[in-house]
């Protein structure tokens, strides 16, 4: 009895034994790298195997995002292309948006999918818009990688999943959310937004628990496999300074969340407070037999000039007419009143005239911005509303600069004319509505802040005209000519953003 329960024991022993050793080990956490730099210079300011090749899992996007913004700068594409899902982009493995095969959706859209969600079909979807296929788009992003001094990054698709030979490295990927902040700075709001409307779904952003835990924090971009483990390109902002950080391997979203704080922390103490911002220039690709399209760039213009007027025919002894006795004296008797007056300035610091505001031409609007408008289009078939001009008397421009245009009138008579007004007409409406921004030091402050928020929200002030009144406290910057309840809607939208405003009415 005692012998047939020492060998009963025995056997459970050898069986356990045997399960332990059949049993698979533990996964062995993926490689750990680091690198922090100092985003205004470029500078190192901490770095860990940040050489090492590793596997960047969705922080791929971030290339795939880039080529994205480089073809809408390009002309190759727009925000509004429709792009039709194919089987390969609807079969791609979470996370998705869930694209179904034949649908056709706004590259806009896949955009907003790709950087908030980290949507694989959605980044897939980008990669065979731009370049025909995810094959050739992977060339091309090696070709952008190279010219962005990537140098030991290789890519083999466009949303980061696993696969052999698809490599970076904490340094590349650094470099890859420096060259998204400075080379097309209009996007890059985009990734700190903690939702998004994706146009079949609003979806939630993968890297909202930092953006929220971190102060300064708008971005950029998380990435997870298992062989790549937690990983994630972080940047940063206060005062004068912004850092930019990436982890490798992290164990799991919340200690990757924290090593990520600790070495943005680490920056901010490293960096100097006053640094002279160095941008690099956008990348030149060089004609050397690869695939993909050559594109030489220029940069930017850096004036914009006034086309000289066309000349006019000489007219001959034929074509001028001879000058009637009333009309020579009429022009001796205002040359007489012209010297008995003294002379009037040509600009007085009292000015009652307002500069008639130049309107900006909706087509003249970058599309770049139009990525930032998270309200739905306009409807096309409300056509603009024709504007309408009161005659003024025939004017002599005489100074011009990018924002308005002075007309001196000529007129022979001692009082001077009523102010004319140039307006919009208006279909829907009383238009005597507006906006405030407040008071500033300078009228090109006003001007450059109505600017920038008239761009960055163009579906909400494409009817409305940007003012610049002097007031005692300053040049205040208001968007005048709206309805009622368009300044009270466009006012709370900039307040949801934390931008100070008021209504004003008749």
């Amino acid at each position: 009895m005692i012998r047939r329960t020492l060998l009963s024991v025995l056997l459970g022993l050898a069986v356990l034994f045997g399960t332990l050793l059949s049993a698979p080990s533990p996964a062995r956490a993926a490689p750990y790298a680091a690198m922090v730099i100092d985003a205004r210079t470029g500078e190192v300011l901490h770095s860990r195997n940040a050489d090492t090749r590793l596997h960047p899992a969705s922080l791929t996007k971030m290339m795939t995002l880039y080529i994205a913004f480089e073809a809408v700068r390009l002309g190759e594409i727009t925000l509004d292309t429709p792009v039709r899902i194919s089987q390969n982009a609807a079969a791609e493995p979470p996370s998705r948006l869930g694209l179904q095969a034949g649908s056709t959706i706004r590259l806009r859209y896949l955009i907003r999918a790709a950087a908030v969600r980290s949507a694989n079909d959605a980044a897939t979807a980008i990669g065979e818009a731009i370049s025909g296929s995810e094959a050739a788009f992977a060339r091309r992003m090696n070709r952008t990688a190279e010219a962005l001094g990537m140098t030991r990054t290789t890519f083999r698709n466009a949303n980061g999943l696993t696969e052999e030979g698809h490599l970076s490295t904490a340094r590349d990927m650094t470099t890859m959310g420096r060259r998204l902040f400075y080379d097309y700075p209009q996007y890059y709001n985009i990734f700190s937004r903690r939702t998004a409307d994706a146009g079949i779904a609003t979806v939630r952003n993968t890297n909202r628990r930092f953006l929220d835990a971190y102060r300064g924090a708008d971005g950029i971009k998380t990435g997870y496999t298992r062989a790549a483990g937690y990983n994630l390109v972080a940047s940063a902002e206060r005062g004068n300074v912004r850092i930019i950080a990436t982890v490798f391997g992290g164990r799991s979203s919340a200690s990757r969340n924290e090593r990520i704080m600790e070495l943005l922390d680490m920056g901010f103490a490293r960096a100097p407070a006053q640094a002279q911002v160095r941008r690099p220039e956008l990348p030149v690709y060089g004609n050397d037999g690869r695939a993909g399209r050559t594109t030489r760039t220029t940069g930017l213009v850096t004036s914009s000039l006034r086309p000289l007027p066309r000349p006019l025919p000489p007219a001959g002894p034929e074509d001028i007419p001879e000058a009637s006795p009333e009309l020579l004296a009429a022009v001796a008797d205002a040359v007489e009143d012209a010297l008995a007056e003294p002379e009037a300035p040509e600009e007085t610091a009292d000015a009652t005239e307002t500069p008639i505001p130049e309107p900006v031409p909706e087509e003249a609007a970058p599309q770049e911005v139009l990525l930032a408008e998270a309200e739905p289009e306009a409807d096309p078939t409300d056509a603009p509303a024709t504007p309408s001009v009161i005659p003024v008397p025939r004017p002599e421009i005489v100074a011009y600069d990018s924002t308005e245009i002075e007309l001196a009138v000529i007129n022979p008579d001692p009082e001077p004319p009523a102010q004319e007004i140039v307006t919009r007409a208006s279909s829907s409406g009383e238009r005597l509505y507006g906006v405030s921004l407040g008071r500033y030091p300078s009228r090109f402050d006003a001007e450059q802040l109505l600017l920038r928020t008239a761009l960055a929200e163009l579906g909400t002030f494409d009817e409305a005209l940007r003012n610049v009144v002097n007031r005692s406290g300053g040049f205040e910057a208001q968007f005048a000519g709206m309805s009622e309840d368009q300044a009270a809607r466009a006012c709370a939208r900039l307040m949801s953003r934390n931008i100070t405003c008021t209504t004003y009415g008749p």
